[in-house]
């Protein structure tokens, strides 16, 4: 009959295993019985549930943005004339309390806001996704609009009326609003993504999801140019 392999201390295998189970069974139940008690946490992280892309963007946002962009309605751009920032009234007051729309995405989107009186940040930091600055002067911040007011009115919103642009231009529902260093929103200017991308490579697929998402909302079209530089950053995340 075969003997049953021994370990190096002498004691068969199959007794150390049954040792190691035990130890393994007690240690589970202390384990739970500490986190009943609130000693240890052993919830797990919530990043797992959420596959990311190459970039860090979520996978489930990146191809929702893959599905929209299938939807995008391509077409030769035109300027039409006419195009005035008035004709997107912005910023909106008492969107929430008595805060205007800027005020709620300074506060949406830093750390540690406090306001005055009237809603305006005095305390802060404020994380520029366009360029990876970080400020902690609410003055030093634009208000970026993913679709520039003038590309937005040369994608379609010439046609709207002004109830339907001005709603456009104070869009707190998509990520049509981002807080964002002055310099990067101003370097932006109304340009398409075949013109222009965040300073900070990283940033790029999700500005291209947030840029279809907002076109995708709003029914707004895409050039030819346009559509070639999101189908390549897409590829990419």
């Amino acid at each position: 009959m075969a003997k049953n392999p021994s370990s190096k201390s002498g004691k068969p295998v199959s007794k150390l295993t049954a040792i190691a189970g035990t130890v393994v069974g007690a240690l589970a139940v202390a384990a739970f019985v500490l986190q009943q008690l609130g000693v240890i946490d052993l919830e797990t992280d919530d990043s797992t549930t959420a596959p990311q892309g190459s970039s860090g963007t979520a996978s489930s946002d990146v191809e929702q943005a893959r599905q929209q962009m299938e939807e995008l309605r391509t077409e030769a751009e035109e300027d039409p004339p006419g195009y005035d920032r008035a004709l997107f009234p912005h910023w909106d007051s008492g969107v929430e309390d008595n805060c205007t729309t800027r005020q709620v995405v300074l506060l949406r989107d830093g750390e540690n806001v406090e306001t005055d009186d009237d809603c305006q940040p005095v305390s802060g930091s404020w994380y520029s996704e366009f360029d990876g600055e970080t400020f902690t002067e609410a003055q030093d911040l634009d208000i970026d609009h993913m679709v520039a007011l003038k590309e937005g009115w040369r994608s379609g919103a010439h046609a709207w009326s002004t109830e339907q642009r001005q709603k456009f231009a104070n869009d707190l529902d998509s990520s049509q609003l981002w807080a964002v260093s002055a310099s990067s929103n101003r370097s932006k200017g109304d340009s398409d993504p075949a013109d222009w991308l965040p300073p900070l490579e990283s940033a790029h697929c999700d500005y291209v999801v947030s840029w279809i998402e907002v076109k995708h909302v709003w029914d707004l079209t895409v050039d030819p140019d346009e559509e070639a530089a999101l189908r390549e950053v897409l590829e990419g995340c």
